[in-house]
């Protein structure tokens, strides 16, 4: 299976060299819905446009990502970097709060 990616590379060892975040907030995963960073002109996308990642490529390098409308017809389906998308998230970040309560300082 030959993969294409947005600019015509087909190998992920002539792709750009990218440095993941070690952190589980920075990694796209399988369903995830994200953005696109910037602009696409070639591909009739631009920065914002919104997608899912359908497939995860080898070593977490590479996304497909598909691209559909509101009736749920798919108009783009292309690979991406993690560096040309943002993840999107629909819940607050969990944060952990200290329990403790306040103490006033009488002066």
């Amino acid at each position: 299976m030959k993969i294409e990616f947005f600019d015509g590379i087909s190998c992920i060892s002539d792709l750009p060299e990218y440095h993941p975040s070690s952190t589980k907030a920075g990694k796209i995963e399988l369903f995830d819905v994200v953005a696109l960073t910037h602009d696409m002109p070639e591909c009739n996308l631009r920065r914002g446009e919104v997608g899912t990642v359908v497939h995860v490529f080898p070593d977490d390098e590479a996304f497909e990502v598909e691209f559909s409308d509101r009736n749920g017809q798919t108009y783009q389906c292309l690979s991406f970097l993690s560096s040309q998308l943002m993840v999107l998230h629909q819940e607050p970040m969990q944060t952990q709060i200290d329990s403790t309560p306040a103490q006033l300082i009488a002066d």
